[in-house]
């Protein structure tokens, strides 16, 4: 499996941003997705996570409320739509498929992983 993250970009604090992870194949789409974030110095925080059907989602206390995941799995796609972003959100995210259909806070759950997409919130 084959991920690739895009969507990275400058925004101003309060805007907008959504993020896309798109997979190369179509077994992808019985994984669960993972969003993290990392920025220099720091480990690799997660931020959301979504099952196989979407059924179920989790977010960081820092992200609730402001960001949504969603996946479609009829083009094997898993977004991060980013609102009311602020400067702390600043960082390199990376989308990851995890081993099974469930999701997962724990990085080591996940074995494929996108290059990053950096987003930058100024203030």
């Amino acid at each position: 499996v084959q991920l690739q993250a895009s969507g990275g970009g400058l925004v101003q604090a309060g805007g907008s941003l959504r993020l896309s992870c798109a997979s190369s194949r179509r077994t992808s789409s019985n994984n669960a997705v993972g969003w993290f974030r990392q920025t220099p110095g720091k480990e690799r925080e997660f931020v959301t996570s979504i099952s196989w059907n979407g059924g179920n989602t989790y977010y960081a206390n820092s992200v609730k409320g402001r960001f949504t995941i969603s996946r479609d799995r009829a083009t094997n796609t898993v977004y991060l739509q980013m609102n009311s972003v602020k400067p702390e959100d600043t960082a390199v995210y990376f989308c990851a498929a995890a081993r099974s259909s469930y999701s997962s806070s724990d990085p080591r759950d996940y074995i494929y992983w996108a290059q990053g997409t950096l987003v930058t919130v100024s203030s």
